[in-house]
């Protein structure tokens, strides 16, 4: 799969050839995704989306549904590439996730707002909150979401301390969830590569 820092319909396989490469690299790309999710407590997963996830997503949809036709292409590119981080920022899917579907809808009505008291702290710099849903308002007065869709903007002297190795704490300030987990070294590595 070829990153070129933008997805085009041009830089995308044709259904034959993502299918060929499918096989090869499938390893490759749970390998990837696992190394960019982050658990923070048990409930809720922080999975930290890249141009190459972006663009396996857009592949599996068309792959999925078939779509060979240049609109359908652009329809699934518009959906995705928003969530391609831009190199000032970090582009996330946070999922809500409780098995038994009582305490999910229990849950999911106790934590209305919990999209936007998510963080990131990187090493002495003050804690930057996610700017959630910018695509559509993802809950409503009775519960919030299971899926959310975030975006963590960093200032230059951030993104500097992530590239020479601070530490990057993630973490949720919401009255019924409050949690926070330090970024595996192995998973801050895959995201100071987003950065620029």
């Amino acid at each position: 799969m070829q990153l070129t820092g933008r997805i085009t319909a041009d830089s995308l396989m044709t259904l034959e050839a993502y299918a060929k490469w499918r096989k090869q690299h499938k390893p490759e790309v749970i390998a990837h995704r696992r190394l960019r999710s982050v658990p923070l407590g048990e409930h809720i997963t922080v999975q930290f989306e890249s141009e190459f996830t972006m663009r396996y997503q857009i592949q599996e949809m068309l792959r999925i549904e078939k779509i060979f036709e240049e609109e359908g292409i652009q329809a699934e590119i518009d959906t995705y590439a928003p969530l391609v981080p831009d190199g000032g920022n970090w582009k996330a899917t946070m999922l809500i996730e409780y098995p038994d579907v009582n305490e999910r809808q229990r849950e999911l009505a106790r934590l209305i707002g919990v999209e936007d008291r998510m963080f990131v702290e990187v090493e002495g710099h003050a804690r930057v909150y996610a700017i959630a849903d910018e695509d559509l308002d993802r809950e409503n007065e009775e519960k919030t979401s299971s899926v959310h869709f975030l975006r963590f903007e960093l200032t230059p002297p951030m993104r500097d301390a992530v590239k020479a190795g601070a530490g990057v704490k993630l973490g949720c300030d919401h009255t019924n969830y409050p949690a926070h987990v330090a970024l595996a070294p192995e998973t801050l590595a895959s995201l100071a590569g987003d950065l620029r």
